[in-house]
């Protein structure tokens, strides 16, 4: 592992160059002259020696025949990097191809050295973790969390200014004092939306956005490995981790007696919601700019960024897409007919709507997610006149801070769910498990049953890695984040059929009442629903108590996780648990399981159903302590882990009988009434340890 780890010191200190100290211990690389840019070839050496001294760690670079990287070069190093431009995907995928083709990991360290002065600083991030997250050679690597690298995509440029001022006149790290990350820096309470900036703004939100899309990767190059895209199910997983996003948004609108967001139907509409970021792009050296309120989208023409679509290209991919939904079939390059059928329907489909390499015809159904990503982005200057970047919604790591993220993906969700009405309603027959009961659930969280409670948090999280040409050290920055207590699910179950039985438990949770305060039908909650658990159980003859706590949900991640540090909680060398460390990373996290709720109380029913696993079951070994958040990223290298639709049994129109919840019912499923209350103080946590 040792000449592995070297690797992860290209990442700190992103827009500083590769010769300076990496790692803050006075680490250096041994750059060969010829890696090094124009401006440094003469000082290089003096710069490490000043910085370093005789007690230096020199890491050799091996020299070698320098791939072609002019095609990734051509973006700029202080422009704007975007995985929602085609043209930006090329150039990473290029770059990705280089990095995951050489023959060692010796070779992608001197390569990686070599373009990292060269290429944009974001992109050369983005390629290289994925290229480490795919070479086999390179998979039992901890890469460092995104907001560690470039903190400028999560905290407002005033604390950044604070935390450089900090850096420079307190040098002793241990000195210094956690900055404070302000909760209404972005607007004031006369914005509705910022009831929600908790949600939105979240760093552990935005994280998860950017490494979901780290391990699914939109676009290679064609001499690429295609399974670094071409992953089990991954359309379908495209279609669902948004779907549970938009299921928990809404259900955070809930809490803050808001209505459930409206779709961006119409591209014609001005956008209501205006969205101002406060923060400054480090690498491109400007302020991410606004959108004010009532903006108009318009068409997109930037030959600079190689960027041209119009409102009607959209309109024209939105119409074949939903013409091939109501025929039942897409149409691939040959014109060849593809069924969306019950099983592999969904997942044609989200390919298509990604717009990834799998979709089997692009010329035809477009680019439709990523182009209205686009499209908002530029709103503020579509034609490059003003020489403006791209808003939020151009940038993974940022697009879900921006209100009408939620806007444009309830949009993108009612699509899948156009194809989704068109399937079968699932049968009594089919969500029954013969002589399995589920005679109730209860929830316990200190001492309470069915009441959880949710409170405000301080946390501690080094943003040392990503604070360029400042004197080395920990800078901290403290930021509040919603968090509840922990609780464990109690379910009492019996099992009749006299012989031992396994059973897949799903639980998911979704508002009781509606917008207008009414009970809301099935067919409206279904979507509301939101999955807490997925495990299987051993299930012997007669009547049992099974017991599992929150903490070991299927969808989340654990704080510490979400916020790893590079240098804690990685398994022993070379063992299963450390090649699993790659995917550690993604997940939901765990301080956002459950919405906010609110002060006087709010009511949401949760749900347990136990299917039959024997069915269910895909047959693989799972090994490592990361796989734990499954149900959102899948697995590494492996299938899916549920031969049932993911969202399953709530990824259909109920049948017609089914107008509530409480109709929906088998005898293999049990449903209560949790109370979720908001208790408005903080909790101060400001041990940085608690992060690592």
């Amino acid at each position: 592992m040792g000449d592995k780890k070297n690797l992860l010191l290209l990442f700190d200190h992103p827009t500083e160059p590769v010769f300076m100290d990496k790692g803050g211990d006075g680490t250096m690389f041994n750059v060969p002259d010829h890696y090094l840019t124009d401006q440094y070839t003469k000082i290089c050496k003096k710069t490490q020696y000043r910085i370093g001294g005789s007690k230096a760690r020199m890491i050799d670079l091996k020299e070698i025949s320098i791939p072609d990287l002019s095609f990734p070069m051509s973006l700029g190093r202080t422009e704007q990097f975007s995985l929602m431009l085609k043209s930006h995907r090329q150039m990473a995928g290029h770059l990705i191809e280089v990095f995951t083709k050489l023959l060692s990991v010796e070779d992608l360290l001197s390569v990686a050295a070599f373009a990292r002065d060269r290429v944009n600083a974001v992109m050369f991030h983005y390629a290289l973790s994925v290229a480490l997250l795919h070479r086999p050679d390179t998979q039992g690597l901890d890469l460092p969390s995104f907001a560690q690298s470039f903190p400028d995509r999560f905290i407002d440029s005033q604390v950044l200014r604070s935390v450089r001022e900090q850096s420079f006149v307190v040098e002793e790290s241990e000195s210094r004092v956690p900055i404070v990350v302000p909760v209404n820096y972005t607007a004031s309470d006369l914005d509705h939306e910022h009831r929600l900036w908790y949600f939105r703004e979240d760093l552990g939100i935005n994280l998860h956005h950017w490494h979901w899309h780290l391990i699914y990767p939109i676009e290679i190059s064609d001499g690429a490995d295609r399974r670094i895209v071409d992953k089990d199910r991954r359309g379908e997983l495209f279609y669902y981790m948004h779907q549970q996003v938009m299921a928990r948004y809404n259900a955070e609108r809930l809490s803050n007696h808001m209505a459930r967001v409206q779709p961006l139907n119409d591209l014609d509409e001005p956008i209501a919601e205006g969205y101002f970021p406060k923060m400054d792009s480090t690498v491109a050296s400007r302020a991410y700019p606004p959108r004010f309120d009532n903006t108009q989208l318009s068409d997109v023409d930037r030959p600079a960024n190689q960027i041209k679509v119009g409102l009607n290209d959209m309109k024209r991919w939105i119409d074949r897409i939903y013409q091939a939904i109501h025929q039942g079939y897409v149409l691939d390059t040959n014109n060849e007919r593809i069924q969306l059928d019950e099983v592999k329907g969904i997942d044609y489909l989200g390919n298509i709507i990604e717009a990834s390499v799998l979709s089997p015809n692009t010329a035809l159904y477009g680019d439709v997610h990523n182009m209205g990503h686009v499209l908002i982005s530029y709103s503020h200057d579509p034609t490059n006149k003003h020489l403006e970047n791209q808003g939020v919604m151009g940038d993974s790591t940022t697009a879900m801070r921006d209100p009408v993220f939620y806007k444009w993906h309830a949009f993108i969700d009612n699509i899948f769910q156009e194809h989704k009405g068109r399937l079968p309603a699932y049968t009594e027959e089919d969500l029954s498990y013969p002589g399995i009961t589920v005679q109730n659930i209860n929830v316990i969280s200190q001492d309470r049953i069915n009441r959880i409670t949710t409170f405000w948090q301080e946390s501690d999280v080094d943003m040392s890695r990503g604070v360029d040409f400042l004197p080395r050290g920990s800078v901290v920055a403290r930021f509040t984040h919603l968090q509840h207590n922990p609780f464990t699910y109690s379910i009492n179950m019996v099992n009749s059929t006299g012989a031992t039985k396994f059973g897949y438990v799903r639980i998911f949770m979704a508002p009781k009442l509606d917008d207008r305060n009414a009970p809301m039908f099935m067919a409206d909650q279904r979507r509301m629903m939101i999955e807490l658990d997925k495990f299987g159980i051993s299930i012997p003859p007669g009547q049992h108590r099974f017991v599992r706590s929150s903490t070991e949900s299927s969808v989340t991640i654990p704080f510490k996780r979400t916020f790893r540090n590079l240098d804690n909680n990685r398994g022993a060398a070379n063992s299963p648990e450390e090649l699993e460390n790659f995917f550690c990373g993604c997940g939901w996290p765990n301080h956002m399981l459950v919405p906010k709720g609110r002060v006087e109380g709010m009511s949401f029913e949760l749900f347990v159903m136990i299917s039959n696993y024997d069915n269910e079951r895909v047959d693989q070994t799972l090994v490592g302590s990361c796989s734990d958040a499954a149900s959102y990223c899948g697995v590494r290298d492996r299938l899916y882990p549920d031969r049932r639709s993911m969202g399953f049994p709530f990824d259909r129109v109920p049948r017609m009988s089914a107008v509530l919840l409480k109709d929906f019912l088998t005898p293999n499923m049990s449903t209560v009434e949790v109370n979720i209350t908001h208790e408005d103080r903080t909790v101060k946590l400001p041990q940085l340890a608690n992060l690592s």
